[in-house]
């Protein structure tokens, strides 16, 4: 039944489709929605679902098989899981972790978990028994849900709290499939607030220990409303993010920003990615809209692009920065633009380069309609066109985190003087247009000039021998830090003097004597679980080779080497 908030919700939202290839005019107009109540299940999705037989989720297996659900039946399947687990001990407040693949419960136990008016911890499958315990402990988690095959893991995590399995029976775990005997209709126990917790996220930790981000009815489920202007989803469109399941991500364009726009969630499930077979799925179901991280970009344009008859109307990339070549091959193999956008975990989409608006290359465009980003001097305190993207907290976005959860000095940290900082360096042009420089702990100096290392990695990824780069500095007794590449080739190329060499002249043509990259190295990247680059043990492992070492480490060659 459509309230207050619903038509609140509704016209925001309304108002963005209208104006989704106008910028200006949305950026400027926009309001969030004032809500007070709102449960995004109840009031949203179960209100769009009534009598609505569009497919709302779909999911292609690698191997042929496949399953679609419409919104009505994704309406009254999470109304029988709530109502089980219900009965199951689930009540408003209590902590839940989710631990599912890309399958039909893992939408269905978020639809539910809303209604229940629980508060979601997402977990990767990924995940050990020391990162659940981990999860479990600072959660408070009083309940899981889990793959049945893996529940083992969990017979290392002690705690008191209900264990249920999806999939086949598991001794001692809860059966999920005994929800499809519940009541279709669900009745909640009392109003939920939009402030109220909904999700608790841990994030990557790409230069420490996981942060555990909060957030609210609000912030997520309205919050992306952000993100599906950025995306240019319409209703009826046929969605396709890659994006595991248990990250933010998977939330941002995975399920709430198609569903508030009314499109359909598409999932291609692999073990191994194959763009032959991606393609293929994409081009047979007709998908009109792509997103993808920067890693899988990067693999695809290894591929025979042009084996997509029917490409997306719509594509993106977030994540991590998107390198100006990738946009190239994409725009000449597919004609459309990859447009960037820019968030975080502890937010939407607040950055990015929307349907209809001019795309320069390198930017990841301007800030999004609910958001007010100023670049803020890390060490004077100055707005200028310069310096780290901040929220200016006079003007919060709905969007924004509660904050860190269980940690009042971070969350103070992050929230200081009047801004909400994301710890991202940037620069803006002119025109407003906003480019990434780097993290603030990953921009470093090397004979007194800053170096950002984003720059000189979309620099080697130009050359067709690299597949991925991530520089680091390097010490170096006269320049105090020269700047290293650690670089991963692509297929057919071989590591060794002459790729080095052919890498080093491909940087002194393309970069100023100071940016140059000094030194480099072959070898896999570390990365966090999510797919980031943890460039943080890239330079720690930098710094001890050369404590170490009299001479230059085993495996490194350097610029010098080849004049």
């Amino acid at each position: 039944m459509a309230t207050a908030g619903t038509q609140a919700f509704r016209e925001a939202r309304d108002f963005l489709l209208a104006h989704r290839t106008d910028h200006e005019t949305a950026y400027e107009k926009f309001r969030w929605p004032r809500l007070d109540e709102f449960n995004w299940a109840l009031d949203w999705f179960d209100v769009l679902a009534e009598g609505n037989d569009d497919t709302a989720l779909r999911i292609v297996e690698a191997d042929g098989g496949e399953g679609s659900w419409s919104y009505a039946e994704l309406s009254r399947r999470s109304n029988q899981v709530a109502n089980w687990l219900r009965t199951r001990g689930v009540r408003a407040g209590d902590r839940l972790i989710l631990m599912l693949g890309n399958q039909l419960e893992l939408w269905e136990t978020i639809l539910a978990a809303i209604k229940l008016r629980a508060v979601i911890i997402p977990a990767t499958p990924l995940l050990g028994p020391a990162d659940l315990a981990d999860r479990l402990a600072r959660g408070a988690a009083r309940h899981v849900v889990v793959g049945a095959e893996h529940a083992g893991k969990f017979a290392e995590v002690a705690g008191d709290y209900t264990r249920i399995a999806v999939g086949a029976p598991v001794d001692g775990w809860h059966d999920h499939a005994d929800a499809y005997g519940a009541d279709e209709v669900f009745t909640p126990d009392g109003p939920t607030r939009a402030d109220d917790p909904l999700l608790l996220y841990f994030t990557s930790g790409t230069t420490a220990r996981p942060k555990l981000v909060e957030h609210t009815h609000a912030s997520y489920p309205v919050g992306h409303l952000s993100t599906m202007y950025w995306i240019g989803l319409r209703p009826g469109d046929v969605h396709l993010n890659i994006s595991s399941p248990g990250w933010a991500k998977h939330a941002w364009s995975n399920v709430f920003a198609p569903w508030n726009a009314g499109a359909q969630v598409f999932v291609y499930n692999y073990s191994r990615f194959d763009p032959a077979g991606l393609m293929a799925a994409m081009d047979r179901c007709g998908v009109t809209s792509f997103c993808a991280p920067p890693t899988v970009w990067r693999m695809l344009i290894q591929a025979d692009l042009t084996q997509l008859a029917r490409p997306p109307r719509s594509v993106v990339g977030a994540g991590e920065p998107l390198n100006p070549e990738v946009i190239e091959q994409v725009e000449a193999a597919w004609g459309v633009t990859v447009r960037d956008g820019y968030g975080q975990t502890e937010t939407t989409a607040q950055i990015g380069n929307p349907p209809g608006a001019p795309v320069k290359p390198g930017s990841m465009g301007r800030p999004l309609p609910g958001y007010v980003v100023r670049l803020v001097d890390p060490v004077t305190g100055k707005v200028g066109d310069d310096g780290e993207v901040c929220l200016d907290l006079a003007h919060r976005p709905t969007a924004l985190m509660v904050g860190y959860h269980g940690d009042a000095e971070l969350t103070a940290t992050a929230m200081r003087d009047g801004w909400y900082h994301t710890g991202d360096l940037a620069s803006r042009d002119a025109d407003g247009y906003l480019t990434y420089v780097g993290r603030t702990d990953d921009v470093f100096k090397a004979s007194d000039y800053r170096v950002s290392p984003f720059e000189l990695e979309s620099v080697l990824l130009e050359h067709e021998a690299v597949a991925e780069a991530a520089v680091v500095p390097s010490p170096d007794p006269v320049r105090l830090a020269v700047p290293k590449a650690y670089v991963v080739l692509a297929p057919g190329w071989t590591p060794g003097p002459e790729t080095a060499a052919a890498l080093f002249a491909h940087s002194r043509d393309r970069l100023a004597p100071y940016l140059r990259v000094r030194r480099l190295e072959f070898a896999d990247l570390p990365k966090t679980i999510s797919g980031k680059i943890r460039r943080t043990e890239l330079r720690a492992a930098e710094r001890d080779k050369h404590a170490a070492a009299e001479a230059r480490p085993a495996g490194e060659y350097r610029e010098e080497d080849f004049r």
